[in-house]
Protein backbone atom coordinates (compact mmCIF):
# COMPACT_ATOMS: atom_id res chain seq x y z
CA UNK A 1 0.00 0.00 0.00
CA UNK A 2 2.57 2.35 0.87
CA UNK A 3 4.60 1.41 -2.21
CA UNK A 4 1.75 2.11 -4.11
CA UNK A 5 0.87 5.64 -2.67
CA UNK A 6 4.56 6.53 -3.23
CA UNK A 7 4.12 5.72 -6.83
CA UNK A 8 1.06 7.94 -6.86
CA UNK A 9 2.10 10.81 -5.41
CA UNK A 10 5.25 10.79 -7.80
CA UNK A 11 2.81 10.41 -10.42
CA UNK A 12 1.17 13.69 -9.16
CA UNK A 13 4.39 15.65 -8.87
CA UNK A 14 4.78 14.45 -12.10
CA UNK A 15 2.00 15.91 -13.25
CA UNK A 16 2.04 19.24 -11.41
CA UNK A 17 5.73 19.23 -12.78
CA UNK A 18 4.43 19.05 -16.53
CA UNK A 19 2.04 21.45 -16.23
CA UNK A 20 4.79 24.11 -15.28
CA UNK A 21 6.41 23.02 -18.27
CA UNK A 22 3.28 23.60 -19.99
CA UNK A 23 2.86 27.05 -18.53
CA UNK A 24 5.85 28.11 -19.52
CA UNK A 25 8.86 27.02 -16.98
CA UNK A 26 11.27 30.17 -15.07
CA UNK A 27 11.38 30.62 -11.96
CA UNK A 28 13.97 28.63 -8.49
CA UNK A 29 10.54 26.41 -8.73
CA UNK A 30 9.93 25.77 -12.15
CA UNK A 31 7.44 28.91 -12.51
CA UNK A 32 7.64 32.37 -14.48
CA UNK A 33 7.37 35.47 -12.44
CA UNK A 34 3.71 35.93 -11.42
CA UNK A 35 2.48 32.54 -12.39
CA UNK A 36 0.99 29.74 -9.76
CA UNK A 37 0.91 25.85 -9.68
CA UNK A 38 -2.83 25.20 -10.19
CA UNK A 39 -3.93 24.58 -6.52
CA UNK A 40 -6.78 22.27 -5.40
CA UNK A 41 -8.20 22.59 -1.82
CA UNK A 42 -9.33 20.28 0.32
CA UNK A 43 -10.39 20.12 4.01
CA UNK A 44 -10.69 17.41 6.18
CA UNK A 45 -13.31 17.26 9.23
CA UNK A 46 -12.12 15.65 13.09
CA UNK A 47 -14.64 14.24 14.55
CA UNK A 48 -17.20 16.81 13.68
CA UNK A 49 -19.00 17.75 10.67
CA UNK A 50 -19.08 21.29 8.60
CA UNK A 51 -22.62 22.05 10.74
CA UNK A 52 -20.96 21.99 14.84
CA UNK A 53 -20.90 25.72 14.71
CA UNK A 54 -17.33 25.48 16.08
CA UNK A 55 -13.87 24.41 14.40
CA UNK A 56 -15.12 22.57 11.30
CA UNK A 57 -17.66 25.03 10.39
CA UNK A 58 -15.77 28.04 10.81
CA UNK A 59 -12.76 26.31 8.66
CA UNK A 60 -15.24 25.34 5.76
CA UNK A 61 -16.52 28.53 5.47
CA UNK A 62 -13.28 30.29 5.13
CA UNK A 63 -11.94 27.66 2.71
CA UNK A 64 -15.09 27.50 1.14
CA UNK A 65 -15.29 31.45 0.81
CA UNK A 66 -11.56 31.69 -0.54
CA UNK A 67 -12.15 29.57 -3.00
CA UNK A 68 -15.16 31.11 -4.65
CA UNK A 69 -13.45 34.47 -4.36
CA UNK A 70 -10.87 33.14 -6.42
CA UNK A 71 -11.99 30.34 -8.68
CA UNK A 72 -10.02 27.63 -7.06
CA UNK A 73 -11.66 23.90 -6.74
CA UNK A 74 -12.55 22.99 -3.18
CA UNK A 75 -14.17 20.02 -1.86
CA UNK A 76 -14.43 18.67 2.28
CA UNK A 77 -14.22 15.19 3.31
CA UNK A 78 -15.27 14.07 6.49
CA UNK A 79 -13.74 10.76 7.98
CA UNK A 80 -15.84 7.46 8.74
CA UNK A 81 -14.59 7.01 12.55
CA UNK A 82 -12.78 9.13 14.89
CA UNK A 83 -9.48 7.89 14.53
CA UNK A 84 -5.99 8.43 12.65
CA UNK A 85 -6.40 5.53 10.51
CA UNK A 86 -9.84 7.14 9.26
CA UNK A 87 -8.63 10.73 8.83
CA UNK A 88 -5.43 9.52 6.79
CA UNK A 89 -7.87 7.51 4.80
CA UNK A 90 -10.01 10.78 3.84
CA UNK A 91 -6.50 12.48 3.39
CA UNK A 92 -5.09 9.97 0.91
CA UNK A 93 -8.14 9.88 -0.87
CA UNK A 94 -7.97 13.75 -1.49
CA UNK A 95 -4.46 13.66 -2.81
CA UNK A 96 -5.30 10.52 -5.09
CA UNK A 97 -8.21 12.97 -6.76
CA UNK A 98 -5.33 15.71 -7.31
CA UNK A 99 -5.90 17.90 -4.25
CA UNK A 100 -2.83 19.24 -3.09
CA UNK A 101 -3.38 21.91 -0.27
CA UNK A 102 -4.73 20.04 2.38
CA UNK A 103 -6.64 21.89 5.53
CA UNK A 104 -6.99 20.29 9.00
CA UNK A 105 -8.92 21.79 11.94
CA UNK A 106 -7.89 20.29 15.17
CA UNK A 107 -5.55 18.60 17.58
CA UNK A 108 -6.50 14.87 16.69
CA UNK A 109 -4.94 15.03 13.21
CA UNK A 110 -1.59 15.00 14.95
CA UNK A 111 -0.98 11.51 13.84
CA UNK A 112 -2.14 11.71 10.67
CA UNK A 113 0.24 14.35 9.98
CA UNK A 114 2.90 11.94 11.26
CA UNK A 115 0.92 9.32 8.40
CA UNK A 116 1.15 11.55 5.85
CA UNK A 117 4.20 14.80 5.80
CA UNK A 118 6.84 12.63 3.87
CA UNK A 119 4.83 10.36 2.26
CA UNK A 120 3.44 13.29 0.22
CA UNK A 121 6.06 15.76 0.10
CA UNK A 122 4.95 17.62 -2.71
CA UNK A 123 1.20 18.44 -0.80
CA UNK A 124 1.22 21.46 1.55
CA UNK A 125 -0.45 20.46 4.78
CA UNK A 126 -2.10 23.11 6.98
CA UNK A 127 -3.18 22.84 10.51
CA UNK A 128 -5.09 24.40 12.76
CA UNK A 129 -4.90 24.43 16.53
CA UNK A 130 -2.73 21.45 15.89
CA UNK A 131 0.56 22.09 18.46
CA UNK A 132 4.13 20.51 18.12
CA UNK A 133 3.42 18.35 20.99
CA UNK A 134 0.16 16.65 19.30
CA UNK A 135 2.20 15.90 15.87
CA UNK A 136 5.61 15.21 17.95
CA UNK A 137 3.70 12.69 20.27
CA UNK A 138 2.73 10.54 17.88
CA UNK A 139 6.30 9.50 16.91
CA UNK A 140 6.12 7.55 20.41
CA UNK A 141 4.68 4.22 21.45
CA UNK A 142 3.32 5.24 24.77
CA UNK A 143 2.85 2.56 28.19
CA UNK A 144 -0.50 1.99 29.44
CA UNK A 145 -0.46 5.41 31.74
CA UNK A 146 -0.10 7.41 28.44
CA UNK A 147 3.93 7.94 28.74
CA UNK A 148 6.00 7.95 25.78
CA UNK A 149 8.14 4.59 25.38
CA UNK A 150 10.14 3.93 22.16
CA UNK A 151 10.34 5.39 18.92
CA UNK A 152 7.01 3.91 16.90
CA UNK A 153 10.01 4.19 13.73
CA UNK A 154 13.55 3.85 15.35
CA UNK A 155 14.87 5.59 12.14
CA UNK A 156 11.96 8.14 12.08
CA UNK A 157 12.81 11.22 14.56
CA UNK A 158 10.18 13.52 15.37
CA UNK A 159 9.61 16.69 13.44
CA UNK A 160 7.77 18.64 11.25
CA UNK A 161 8.28 18.36 7.63
CA UNK A 162 8.57 21.54 5.52
CA UNK A 163 4.99 20.85 3.51
CA UNK A 164 3.47 21.32 7.16
CA UNK A 165 2.21 24.14 8.90
CA UNK A 166 0.75 24.26 12.02
CA UNK A 167 -0.78 26.43 14.11
CA UNK A 168 -2.33 26.77 17.89
CA UNK A 169 -4.05 29.94 19.61
CA UNK A 170 -3.03 31.60 22.96
CA UNK A 171 -6.78 30.81 23.98
CA UNK A 172 -5.66 31.56 27.98
CA UNK A 173 -6.36 35.50 26.16
CA UNK A 174 -9.63 35.36 25.19
CA UNK A 175 -10.65 32.94 28.31
CA UNK A 176 -9.39 35.60 30.27
CA UNK A 177 -11.39 38.46 28.37
CA UNK A 178 -14.54 36.38 28.77
CA UNK A 179 -13.70 36.13 32.39
CA UNK A 180 -12.76 39.46 33.18
CA UNK A 181 -15.58 40.90 31.26
CA UNK A 182 -18.27 38.82 32.95
CA UNK A 183 -17.25 39.86 36.50
CA UNK A 184 -16.81 43.37 35.42
CA UNK A 185 -20.41 43.30 33.60
CA UNK A 186 -21.73 42.45 37.44
CA UNK A 187 -21.95 38.71 37.72
CA UNK A 188 -20.50 36.60 40.74
CA UNK A 189 -21.42 33.35 40.20
CA UNK A 190 -19.92 31.48 37.21
CA UNK A 191 -19.30 28.60 35.55
CA UNK A 192 -17.32 26.57 33.60
CA UNK A 193 -18.43 23.62 31.29
CA UNK A 194 -15.70 22.67 29.27
CA UNK A 195 -15.76 19.34 26.53
CA UNK A 196 -12.48 17.71 26.89
CA UNK A 197 -10.01 18.34 28.75
CA UNK A 198 -7.71 18.49 26.06
CA UNK A 199 -5.36 21.63 26.30
CA UNK A 200 -7.17 24.34 24.17
CA UNK A 201 -10.01 24.07 26.55
CA UNK A 202 -7.68 23.61 29.52
CA UNK A 203 -6.51 27.14 28.21
CA UNK A 204 -9.66 28.46 27.76
CA UNK A 205 -11.05 27.22 31.28
CA UNK A 206 -7.61 28.78 32.98
CA UNK A 207 -7.50 31.95 31.43
CA UNK A 208 -11.09 32.46 32.53
CA UNK A 209 -10.26 31.63 35.89
CA UNK A 210 -7.40 34.36 36.10
CA UNK A 211 -9.58 36.73 34.35
CA UNK A 212 -12.55 36.39 36.67
CA UNK A 213 -10.19 36.46 39.81
CA UNK A 214 -8.47 39.82 38.11
CA UNK A 215 -11.93 41.51 37.80
CA UNK A 216 -13.31 40.31 41.37
CA UNK A 217 -9.43 41.58 42.65
CA UNK A 218 -9.99 45.43 41.10
CA UNK A 219 -13.77 45.41 42.50
CA UNK A 220 -13.01 43.78 46.08
CA UNK A 221 -15.69 41.24 45.41
CA UNK A 222 -16.25 37.79 45.64
CA UNK A 223 -16.91 34.99 42.93
CA UNK A 224 -18.12 31.37 43.11
CA UNK A 225 -17.24 29.51 40.25
CA UNK A 226 -18.73 25.86 39.23
CA UNK A 227 -15.86 24.21 36.86
CA UNK A 228 -16.32 20.52 35.32
CA UNK A 229 -15.44 19.04 31.89
CA UNK A 230 -18.78 17.72 30.11
CA UNK A 231 -16.20 14.51 28.07
CA UNK A 232 -17.90 15.34 24.94
CA UNK A 233 -17.56 18.23 22.23
CA UNK A 234 -21.85 18.13 22.43
CA UNK A 235 -24.59 18.28 24.71
CA UNK A 236 -26.92 15.51 26.54
CA UNK A 237 -28.97 14.97 28.79
CA UNK A 238 -26.74 14.02 31.76
CA UNK A 239 -24.89 17.08 30.97
CA UNK A 240 -27.81 19.18 30.63
CA UNK A 241 -28.94 17.80 34.28
CA UNK A 242 -25.98 18.89 35.45
CA UNK A 243 -26.72 22.74 34.04
CA UNK A 244 -29.89 22.42 35.65
CA UNK A 245 -28.91 22.30 38.79
CA UNK A 246 -26.61 24.87 38.89
CA UNK A 247 -28.52 27.44 37.03
CA UNK A 248 -31.10 26.68 39.86
CA UNK A 249 -28.71 27.06 42.77
CA UNK A 250 -27.63 30.41 41.43
CA UNK A 251 -25.56 30.15 38.87
CA UNK A 252 -25.87 33.59 36.17
CA UNK A 253 -23.49 32.92 33.44
CA UNK A 254 -21.79 29.75 31.94
CA UNK A 255 -19.11 29.97 29.45
CA UNK A 256 -19.49 26.67 27.51
CA UNK A 257 -16.25 25.43 26.04
CA UNK A 258 -16.81 22.92 23.18
CA UNK A 259 -18.36 23.05 20.15
CA UNK A 260 -22.11 21.99 20.47
CA UNK A 261 -22.22 21.41 24.29
CA UNK A 262 -23.67 24.95 24.06
CA UNK A 263 -26.93 23.22 24.10
CA UNK A 264 -26.65 21.91 27.27
CA UNK A 265 -25.80 25.13 28.96
CA UNK A 266 -28.57 27.06 26.87
CA UNK A 267 -31.52 24.50 27.78
CA UNK A 268 -30.53 25.18 31.14
CA UNK A 269 -30.51 28.80 31.09
CA UNK A 270 -33.63 28.75 28.98
CA UNK A 271 -35.34 27.25 32.41
CA UNK A 272 -34.06 30.51 34.77
CA UNK A 273 -35.20 34.07 34.04
CA UNK A 274 -31.83 36.06 33.13
CA UNK A 275 -29.23 33.48 32.63
CA UNK A 276 -26.58 33.85 30.26
CA UNK A 277 -24.10 31.42 28.41
CA UNK A 278 -20.57 32.44 26.60
CA UNK A 279 -19.61 31.13 23.97
CA UNK A 280 -16.47 30.10 22.26
CA UNK A 281 -13.94 30.04 19.27
CA UNK A 282 -16.30 31.97 17.15
CA UNK A 283 -19.35 34.44 18.01
CA UNK A 284 -21.45 32.39 19.10
CA UNK A 285 -24.48 34.93 19.95
CA UNK A 286 -26.21 34.22 16.62
CA UNK A 287 -26.41 30.36 16.74
CA UNK A 288 -27.31 30.33 20.35
CA UNK A 289 -30.20 32.93 19.68
CA UNK A 290 -31.41 30.10 16.67
CA UNK A 291 -31.26 27.66 19.32
CA UNK A 292 -32.64 28.85 22.18
CA UNK A 293 -35.58 30.57 19.95
CA UNK A 294 -34.70 34.33 21.03
CA UNK A 295 -35.24 37.21 18.71
CA UNK A 296 -32.44 38.60 19.93
CA UNK A 297 -28.72 37.80 21.23
CA UNK A 298 -29.39 38.60 24.92
CA UNK A 299 -28.85 34.84 25.96
CA UNK A 300 -25.48 35.47 25.11
CA UNK A 301 -23.16 37.48 27.42
CA UNK A 302 -20.22 37.17 24.87
CA UNK A 303 -18.06 34.71 23.27
CA UNK A 304 -14.08 34.12 23.87
CA UNK A 305 -12.88 33.92 20.51
CA UNK A 306 -10.30 32.70 18.26
CA UNK A 307 -8.94 33.41 14.99
CA UNK A 308 -10.22 30.20 12.64
CA UNK A 309 -11.35 32.15 9.65
CA UNK A 310 -8.71 34.74 9.42
CA UNK A 311 -5.99 32.24 9.66
CA UNK A 312 -6.96 30.11 7.16
CA UNK A 313 -8.32 32.58 4.58
CA UNK A 314 -5.21 34.58 5.30
CA UNK A 315 -2.99 31.71 4.77
CA UNK A 316 -4.42 30.16 1.73
CA UNK A 317 -4.24 33.87 0.42
CA UNK A 318 -0.50 34.05 0.93
CA UNK A 319 0.11 30.41 0.17
CA UNK A 320 -1.85 29.76 -2.84
CA UNK A 321 -2.54 33.26 -4.73
CA UNK A 322 0.85 34.72 -3.40
CA UNK A 323 2.92 31.18 -3.76
CA UNK A 324 4.48 32.37 0.18
CA UNK A 325 5.27 28.57 1.21
CA UNK A 326 8.63 29.75 2.70
CA UNK A 327 6.80 32.03 5.20
CA UNK A 328 4.56 28.80 6.94
CA UNK A 329 6.61 25.27 5.93
CA UNK A 330 8.10 23.56 8.51
CA UNK A 331 7.01 25.74 11.60
CA UNK A 332 4.60 25.62 14.59
CA UNK A 333 2.99 28.76 15.17
CA UNK A 334 1.36 30.09 18.41
CA UNK A 335 -1.10 33.41 17.35
CA UNK A 336 -2.29 35.80 20.22
CA UNK A 337 -2.45 39.57 20.06
CA UNK A 338 -1.05 41.59 17.28
CA UNK A 339 -2.20 44.93 17.74
CA UNK A 340 -2.81 46.91 20.71
CA UNK A 341 -4.89 49.83 19.42
CA UNK A 342 -7.42 47.34 17.58
CA UNK A 343 -9.16 44.42 19.49
CA UNK A 344 -10.97 43.40 16.72
CA UNK A 345 -7.58 42.51 14.55
CA UNK A 346 -6.33 39.83 17.17
CA UNK A 347 -6.04 36.18 16.92
CA UNK A 348 -8.09 36.06 20.20
CA UNK A 349 -10.66 38.47 21.29
CA UNK A 350 -14.07 38.82 22.41
CA UNK A 351 -16.73 40.10 19.83
CA UNK A 352 -17.10 44.00 19.62
CA UNK A 353 -20.72 43.81 18.63
CA UNK A 354 -22.40 41.26 20.52
CA UNK A 355 -21.23 41.55 23.94
CA UNK A 356 -23.68 43.04 26.06
CA UNK A 357 -21.47 45.79 27.46
CA UNK A 358 -22.67 48.37 30.13
CA UNK A 359 -21.54 51.15 32.02
CA UNK A 360 -19.77 48.85 34.31
CA UNK A 361 -17.46 47.62 31.55
CA UNK A 362 -17.46 49.39 27.88
CA UNK A 363 -16.27 48.81 24.57
CA UNK A 364 -13.48 51.44 25.56
CA UNK A 365 -12.55 49.35 29.05
CA UNK A 366 -12.10 46.72 26.97
CA UNK A 367 -9.58 48.19 24.27
CA UNK A 368 -7.98 49.75 26.95
CA UNK A 369 -7.47 46.36 28.86
CA UNK A 370 -6.13 44.81 24.88
CA UNK A 371 -3.53 47.18 25.39
CA UNK A 372 -2.32 46.05 28.70
CA UNK A 373 -2.13 42.63 27.72
CA UNK A 374 -0.10 43.74 24.19
CA UNK A 375 2.04 45.62 26.31
CA UNK A 376 2.68 43.02 29.18
CA UNK A 377 1.15 44.80 31.84
CA UNK A 378 -1.54 42.39 32.09
CA UNK A 379 0.00 38.70 32.20
CA UNK A 380 -1.93 35.66 31.80
CA UNK A 381 -0.19 32.15 32.20
CA UNK A 382 -0.51 29.27 29.24
CA UNK A 383 0.42 26.73 32.29
CA UNK A 384 -2.37 24.04 32.32
CA UNK A 385 -0.49 21.59 34.97
CA UNK A 386 -2.22 22.78 37.60
CA UNK A 387 -5.71 25.10 38.06
CA UNK A 388 -4.41 28.88 38.57
CA UNK A 389 -3.93 30.52 42.00
CA UNK A 390 -6.75 32.84 42.81
CA UNK A 391 -7.65 35.49 45.84
CA UNK A 392 -10.85 36.56 44.84
CA UNK A 393 -12.52 33.30 42.60
CA UNK A 394 -13.44 30.11 44.73
CA UNK A 395 -13.39 27.78 42.16
CA UNK A 396 -15.16 24.49 42.99
CA UNK A 397 -13.74 21.23 40.78
CA UNK A 398 -16.52 19.14 40.24
CA UNK A 399 -14.45 16.77 37.71
CA UNK A 400 -16.08 14.96 34.79
CA UNK A 401 -19.71 14.23 34.06
CA UNK A 402 -19.36 11.76 31.52
CA UNK A 403 -16.30 8.85 30.76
Amino acid sequence: MRIMKKFLALILALVMALSLVACGGGSDDGKKDGEKVTAKIAMITDYGDITDQSFNQTTYEACKAFAEKNNVEFTYKKPAGDNTADRVAMIEQAVDEGYNVIVMPGFAFGGAIVAVQDEYPDVKFIALDVSQFDIEDNFYNHDKDGNRTDLVDPSNEPHVASNVYACVYKEELSGYMAGYAAVKLGYEKLGFLGGMSVPAVQRYGYGYIQGADAAAKELNKKVEMNYIYGGLFFGNADITAVMDTWYAGGTQVVFACGGGIYTSAVDAAKKVEGAKVIGVDTDQAPVIAKYAGDADNSRTLTSAMKGLYPTTFDTLTDVVLNDNWTKYGGKVETLGLVSADDPALNYVQIPMETTQWNDQFTKDDYTAMVKAMVEGKITVSDDISAMPATTNVTVNDLGRIVG
